[in-house]
């Protein structure tokens, strides 16, 4: 099949595809990102590289030299063959001689491409296995706001694609288009040089009319390729959907109107398949005219030139299969150039997630957080920090408070005062826009947040897991940790009951979000990786609302021995669980409203804290 491949690269297309090329702005875009590709393979690491590069390069020209030079050793073979008509011995040992050449440099043509594949490829994996991993690299350094706004399957195929599309780069434009147009060159000269200069005018017009056509019609045939691709998700989108609900489908009686949608749907998708189909037997006919017509024009130009005696028999047979062998990487131009297009824009989304800026990065001058003395808590200020929001009408406003070590702070206050804008601030995924975070007398924005999130350990509402196993999950706080560590944490979060009692114990895995545990297990493991960490802070985010009132009970008392010597900051809706502490921060509308201790703002006639304590109270007392 010329100009396309069998099968289909996906049913996504972008936008860039979708329009037409413009010649104006695409040049540009072709050098740039030709420029890309070649700071991609500097960065790869490859080994030996450059003498790789070069040996690649030079098996390559040697194949498209040798591709040239069979047909003309062929030629000879056949001249010699003609060139006497009595000679004997001689001339049947110089034709053979000729003819055996001719098959040992077209077996030499064939195989350079392969060993220059060989030298290469090492290059083209590491190129690949580098962008892919800077890539992944960089996307996850990048700051909370970026994370909130992507969709990761999207941002995933974004950098799948991308190292795809250098792989492929590297392959066709190193083996195919670029030493197809080297031979055109050679086989331009030759033709020129040795026959006449008329035979590398048709050649060359061949090539170019034959090149200018398919990129015309494979720009043409976008559409038809768009418009299958969209038929062809609209009908597995159906049938998909159906099948999931087919309670839904069977409850309402629905299931000949729902068939006939999707036969519908598949009716659609036929016709923009024999579309795609026609469109492209049209491409493959006039490419074959083409070249036909070329190769008819250089076999009536030399059969004139061998009847006034200028050309040999073989001569007329190398210039035919000079045009032949130079046809043959043309066959896959539609299918590479529409690739090509493809893998480039492919590549360019990915470099656009690589040049993006974090808007949280740790200083050229910034240091690690140092652990303090002794006793492991670390004293939290925040002065006058304000933080708002883009999506939001409401932020943090003039916030000033200090948490001092080994002392427990709570946050209390409705959804949207703030709360989780302090946490985010502590942990410093988020930098404020006015005052400042300091964690153990160092401002935040001065310390590596590497450093930071060591001495920081948060438990949040709701606990993400790897699939992978518990004693995985538990250790990723601290991967160095020894097993008699991780029981211990595991003891120390009420875990390691449940632990024993399953059949793989540490070695069960816990699926994906670790939805194969329940909302009380997953916090348990939370809690014990923050604990495992051993941190000079602790953020507990609502750490225990998934668990019932027992375990509750359990895990605060684990709790208040693991807050001992360490300064901890808990964001809490029931205020029994916080009684203890000795600041608690009453937050609404990003203001501080209230703070003291339980027994201070229980106190306070009609006051925010102890309006919410009555409430919760009562209900308790209504319950019991």
């Amino acid at each position: 099949m010329r100009g396309e491949r069998s099968g289909r690269r996906g049913d996504v297309t972008t936008k860039a595809n979708q329009a037409g090329a413009d010649p104006v702005t695409e040049a540009p875009k072709t050098w740039a990102a030709l420029a890309s590709l070649v700071q991609l393979v500097r960065r790869s690491r490859a080994p030996q590289l450059y003498w790789r590069l070069a040996g690649a390069i030079l098996l390559t020209l040697a194949g498209k030299g040798l591709g040239v030079a069979a047909p003309l050793m062929l030629g000879a073979a056949v001249n010699r063959l003609a060139a006497g008509q009595g000679t004997g011995v001689a001339l049947g040992l110089g034709f053979a001689a000729f003819a055996v050449g001719w098959a040992v440099i077209r077996f030499l043509s064939s195989a350079t491409p392969q060993l220059s594949d060989v030298v290469f490829a090492p290059v083209r994996a590491a190129a690949q296995r580098q962008t892919a991993a800077d890539t992944f690299s960089h996307a996850l350094n990048l700051s909370l706001d970026f994370h909130q706004t992507k969709r990761s399957g999207a941002l995933s195929r974004v950098m799948d694609r991308g190292a795809r599309a250098v792989d492929f780069l590297l392959r066709i434009l190193m083996f195919n288009l670029g030493p197809t147009v080297l031979e055109l060159v050679l086989a331009a000269a030759v033709l020129g040089g040795r026959y006449s200069w008329r035979f590398a005018v048709v050649a060359v017009l061949v090539v170019l009319a034959y090149a200018t056509v398919t990129f015309m019609m494979a720009n043409w045939r976008l559409e038809h390729r768009r418009a299958m691709n969209t038929a062809d998700a609209e009908a597995a989108g159906l049938s998909v959907d159906a099948l999931l609900n087919y309670e839904t489908v069977k409850s309402f009686g629905a299931e000949n109107r729902t068939a006939s949608a999707y036969e519908e749907s598949l009716g659609t998708y036929m016709k923009a398949s024999l579309k795609a189909n026609n469109s492209l037997a049209a491409l493959n006919l006039i490419q074959a005219l083409i070249m036909n017509v070329g190769l008819g024009a250089m076999a009536v130009m030399a059969g004139y030139e061998a009847a006034a005696g200028r050309m040999g028999p073989g001569d007329v047979t190398a210039a035919v299969l000079i045009m032949i062998s130079l046809y043959q990487p043309l066959n896959i131009l539609g299918f590479a150039y529409r690739e090509i297009r493809q893998s480039f824009i492919d590549m360019e989304e990915m470099l656009k997630v690589t040049r993006q800026k974090p808007l949280v990065a740790d200083a050229p001058d910034a240091k690690p957080l140092p652990r303090p003395d002794g006793d492991c808590g670390a004293e939290v200020v925040f002065d006058h920090v304000s933080f708002r929001h883009d999506a939001r009408a409401n932020g943090l406003d003039d916030v000033s408070f200090t948490i001092a070590a080994g002392t427990t702070t709570a946050l209390v206050g409705p959804s949207g005062s703030g709360k989780s804008t302090i946490v985010k601030l502590a942990l410093r995924l988020l930098d404020p826009q006015s005052g400042s975070v300091s964690v153990g007398g160092h401002d935040v924005r001065a310390i590596t947040q590497a450093s930071l999130r060591q001495s920081v350990a948060l438990v949040p509402q709701d606990v993400a897991l790897f699939n992978d196993t518990l004693a995985a999950n538990i250790a990723f706080a601290k991967p160095e940790a020894s097993e008699a560590e991780i029981w211990a944490a595991a003891e120390a979060a009420e875990l390691a009951n449940f632990i024993r009692g399953l059949p793989d114990g540490m070695q069960t895995r816990v699926g994906e979000r670790g939805l194969k545990l329940s909302g009380g297990e997953r916090q348990r493991v939370g809690i014990a990786r923050a604990l495992l960490a051993d941190p000079c802070v602790l953020i507990l985010d609502e750490a225990t609302s998934a668990l019932d009132s027992r375990t509750e009970a359990s895990i605060q008392h684990t709790l208040r021995k693991a807050r001992a010597g360490r300064t901890t900051l808990v964001v809490a809706h029931r205020l029994s669980t916080i009684v203890d502490s000795q600041q608690i921060l009453v937050l609404k509308e990003g203001r501080i409203v209230e703070r003291g201790a339980h027994h201070e703002l229980v106190a306070r006639q009609g006051g925010e804290y102890a309006t919410l304590w009555r409430k919760q109270t009562r209900g308790a007392s209504d319950a019991g």
